[in-house]
């Protein structure tokens, strides 16, 4: 299946899970915390998601990514899952930035952490500061990694982690020459069977290129971001 294929069908899942529910188009785009006119063209197959993005309308919805990625039916609760390399779909990928990811382990609704292996591309990058809540530790498996933290950016190279409480704002770009490979763990808070309130990205059909700016290193130098 190519990428706009996958695209379709995910907008399809979600306007089943949508009517399924009840909820108007407005609806479900308030409490995600997004646009009316992105959600429709989500809705649609015209407009690709972030993860951050998938998850908030899952949250509203009742669903897991799974849901939307993959026609297998899930447990409540993983009690063994198994991943293969060889058996691995095809990465989502957001066309306007390069960006790509693919969940490795987690999703069923009684999960407490989901696993995502995250490709961040040569030269784009996402520039949005998001926060959510519960905890996220992601490890380097190739290339370079800026983390932002607040004020605070952290060059990560292989092998490197860095783990945070999720709360903070954040973010992370490629610092190479090459893409770059991370493993990302996050962990829903503990009194959270669902994941309310996660990523908050800035309005798909407004969201505008942050401003160059100076932030300190944790070698107390400045970097631009």
């Amino acid at each position: 299946m190519d990428a706009q294929a996958i695209t379709a069908e995910i907008g399809a899942r979600i306007r089943r899970g949508r009517i399924a529910n009840g909820l108007t188009l407005a609806a479900v785009a308030e409490r995600a915390g997004l646009s009316e006119a992105f959600l429709s063209r989500v809705e649609r197959g015209e407009a690709q998601c972030s993860i951050a993005n998938l998850v908030q309308i899952c949250a509203v919805l009742g669903l897991g990514l799974q849901d939307l990625v993959s026609g297998e039916r899930r447990p409540d609760r993983t009690a063994v899952s198994v991943y293969r390399v060889a058996e691995t779909g095809r990465h989502v990928e957001l066309e306007s930035s390069g960006y790509h990811w693919h969940r490795v382990a987690g999703g069923a609704p009684r999960d407490r952490m989901e696993v995502f292996h995250l490709v961040f591309p040569r030269r784009n990058r996402m520039t949005a500061m998001v926060s959510h809540p519960g905890q996220e530790h992601c490890v380097v498996l190739s290339g370079e990694i800026l983390f932002f933290v607040g004020e605070e950016c952290h060059r990560l190279g292989p092998g490197d982690s860095i783990f945070i409480a999720s709360e903070q704002p954040h973010r992370a770009e490629n610092a190479g020459d090459a893409e770059a490979h991370v493993l990302m763990t996050v962990a829903k808070p503990e009194n959270e069977m669902t994941a309310v309130d996660w990523w908050r990205l800035p309005l798909p059909d407004s969201a505008a290129r942050e401003p160059t700016k100076k932030r300190k290193t944790r070698n107390n130098t400045e970097e631009t971001s």
